[in-house]
This record gives structure tokens, sequence and C-alpha cells, in this order.
């Protein structure tokens, strides 16, 4: 049983474009009216710095280990803010020269770099005219990350990983699982709650999904729908498109409550 107190987290949502400037302005703002709400840990879309029509774009604006406008930009918002920031994802260097990594960058209240998961799992997705292969421009990542924070502990994963459990059983117990997404709208409209919904129950935690959600310049469509769900599966808050922020309280009595009454991790058989 965690001896947190009652932790207020947030979700961002965002339309990314193709200006990096003019995104991380925004989410510069939303992060601050997710902070003026109470908000202490506060997690960003994928792909929150550049969404663009050309794939290869993310390449161009890749950064290296601790170096990086987008990276400064995380560590500065996380100061000025005095909130704990899940940096969505931004395009890292990969070992080779046509590639990023797809990472998420944790950075606690006072602008120390925490954390850091490199996408495991690469969406690939063709039905008819839509066709989406991550693994043209994005070299995989292999470590399952937690780390504990004012909440809790978290584990991390990004959008497409949602659809394989064992990643989350692999993190162990953990009081929050943070999903930055940028879901199709295809994929989204069939999937999207149901598989969230599940990893919250089945995990028996909470789970923060924060989505890119709108119609972005590029013409792209994604599925939006940010939500917050407590250990049982029920939906705290959402945001179903467009920009904003979604917050809702952490209670950790709640998950020993739900722990408590069916203690199925406890249950588990197999490993």
């Amino acid at each position: 049983m965690t001896s947190n107190p009652v932790c207020r987290i947030a979700a961002v949502q965002m339309v990314s474009g193709p200006d990096v400037d003019a995104n991380l302005k925004d989410a510069d703002r939303l992060i601050g009216e997710a902070a003026a709400a109470g908000a202490r840990l506060v997690v960003l879309p994928e792909y929150f710095p550049l969404i663009s029509g050309d794939e290869t774009a993310k390449i161009r604006i890749r950064e290296e280990e601790g170096h990086g406008p987008i990276q400064s930009f995380l560590k500065d918002a996380a100061r000025r803010h005095k909130v704990w920031l899940i940096g969505g994802s931004c395009p890292m260097e990969a070992d080779v020269p046509d590639k990023v990594k797809n990472s998420t960058l944790v950075f606690d209240d006072e602008g120390r770099r925490v954390a850091r998961y490199d996408k495991i799992h690469l969406f690939g997705f063709q039905k008819g005219d839509e066709y989406y292969d991550e693994s043209a421009t994005i070299e995989a990542g292999n470590e399952v990350v937690s780390f504990e924070a004012p909440c809790g502990q978290v584990g991390l994963s990004i959008c497409y990983d949602l659809r394989f459990p064992e990643l989350f059983r692999a993190m162990g117990e953990t009081d929050l699982i943070v999903l930055p997404a940028a879901f199709t709208y295809t994929t989204g409209r069939a999937h999207w709650e149901i598989l969230l919904r599940a990893r919250a129950i089945e995990n028996q935690c909470y789970v923060l999904a924060s989505a890119q959600g709108g119609v972005h310049p590029n013409g792209r469509r994604t599925w939006g729908d940010s939500l917050i769900i407590d250990p049982w599966g029920d939906v705290l808050a959402r945001l179903p498109e467009g920009p904003g922020v979604v917050v809702a309280d952490l209670d950790p009595a709640r998950i020993a409550e739900v722990r408590a009454s069916l203690p199925a991790l406890k249950h588990r058989k197999l490993s």
C-alpha cells in the first residue's frame, strides 16, 4: 500500500502542426493551465513538438542526449510551472543516421531529468489509402521504464504500446500508467477507450492518456479523447477533441481499496 498523499494529475491535449516554436508555445500555455488547476504532474501528448506531412521532418529536428531546444523547453517549463512534466514524446538521436528514437523525457519540478523511455512497439497500419509505418523512421527502444514521483510509482508507455499488455505487467505494481498518444481516428474510434480502461482494470492503477486530438495542418486527423481513468476502470475526466487540459486526483486510498477487495495482482500464476 502506497503512503503518498492525494495528487492532482493532468493530461494536455494538443493539435500540433509543423511549426516547432508554435507548438512549444501552445504546450507552455496548456502546462500553465494545468498548473493553475493544481496539477503536480502534467503529461504532454506524443509528438507534441511536431506533426508534419513529411515523415522525415522529425529526423531533422532530432536532439542528442541532454542537448537541444525541445529538451531545454521541457526543463524550463517544469521548473517555471513547478510541476513534474512528462514530455509526451520527442525525436532523439538513434543509432542509425536516418531514424530517431521516439522518446518520453521526464523532468521534476526543479527541472532535473529523472527518466527517459524510448517507444518499444512501432505502429504499422494499412486500410485503404490510410497507411503508417513507424519503423521506416523510428528505431525501437527495448527497456521498460518506471520511476517514483509525488503521485507514486509511474510507468511509461507511448501510443501503440497500449496494445501490448505484457509491457505493463513488466512494470510491476504501479500507481499510475502514463500513455502519450497520437492515435489515428480510425483505430481510436474502435479501440482507444476500451484498451485504456482494460489496462487500468487489469493493473489496478490509474491510467492517464494524453492525446493529439483534431485535424492537423497536414490534413491528418487524430482521435483525441484524452482520459484519466481510476483503478476500477471508471473514467474520471476526458476531453473529446481540440486543445485543452483534463485534471483529476490520484488517490492512493482508492488504489488500496480496489486491490484489497479484488486482489487479482496477488492471484497471478504466470509471469
